[in-house]
């Protein structure tokens, strides 16, 4: 069976759940490959745990980001120091914004968008790192993001046409914003070098109190040939560690059924 890495979002847990010390001994101790979206001065702690990083942010600001000429030269510089770290500290993914749309056509705006990463992928190709452009939804937690639909993030991925340009796909944002998760998974699946996980409606567990069946998810993820990372970004509502516990194990056996 192909080898799927799972990874858990700092922030969900660290500061307002648990300490650093707290966090990152459960994590390890639960099996995780790594942990993603982490601070930088915390970066060390933990491969000192053991751990790989599996993501961070490439680039300032989820609302101020690609779709827009005039912060090319920004973020490039950006991305450029977060390749180097990146290369330093052997992470594969930096995660890319669209930004909001103000006002933009989405037509032309995915062709920013695209031109932008088109001229940034050599620099990804060279570091052999890999820009991830993230889906999220604009309903409900970021209003107006442009990149809110599998459909306007495949359109970008298509004409950059790069092997380290991919899709970072938010299995919690796009539920919110068109839901067939299974489908576009496997009608997309080889624009997507990411996944993030969480229970929706609410954010939270990936537990039987929410609207997505995880198993098939994540059994629907395997029959791609996919060996990345699956990153869980939820916010707990129960006990934390109890909860970091409870995500790996659901991912890891439902892995283990027969697809």
């Amino acid at each position: 069976m192909t080898k799927i890495k799972q990874s858990i979002s700092w922030w969900s847990f660290v500061p307002n759940k648990m300490t650093a010390e707290e966090f990152l001994t459960v994590v390890a101790d639960s099996g995780y490959d790594g942990v993603e979206l982490a601070p930088p001065e915390y970066w060390q702690m933990i491969l000192d745990y053991g751990l790989e990083i599996a993501a961070v942010g490439g680039h300032e600001s989820i609302s101020d980001g690609l779709n827009r000429k005039e912060n090319f030269d920004r973020i490039s510089a950006e991305i450029q120091d977060s390749l180097e770290n990146a290369v330093k500290l052997n992470i594969p993914n930096l995660i890319c914004f669209s930004g909001n749309r103000a006002g933009l056509d989405d037509d032309l705006g995915a062709e920013i968008t695209a031109d932008a990463l088109s001229r940034l992928a050599p620099k990804a190709e060279r570091a052999g790192v890999t820009l991830i452009l993230e889906l999220l939804n604009s309903k409900r937690n970021h209003p107006d993001y442009q990149c809110d639909t599998t459909d306007w993030g495949a359109k970008v991925i298509k004409s950059v046409n790069s092997p380290r340009v991919k899709l970072l796909y938010d299995v919690y944002h796009m539920q919110v914003m068109e839901g067939n998760v299974v489908d576009t998974i496997q009608n997309n699946y080889n624009l997507i070098a990411h996944y993030h996980t969480a229970g929706c409606p609410g954010r939270n567990e990936l537990d039987n109190e929410q609207e997505l069946f995880y198993p098939a998810i994540f059994r629907a993820i395997a029959r791609t040939g996919y060996n990345g990372y699956i990153g869980h970004e939820f916010i707990p509502r129960q006990n934390a560690a109890e909860s970091i516990r409870s995500a790996h194990a659901l991912c890891r056996d439902s892995l283990s059924r027969p697809k």
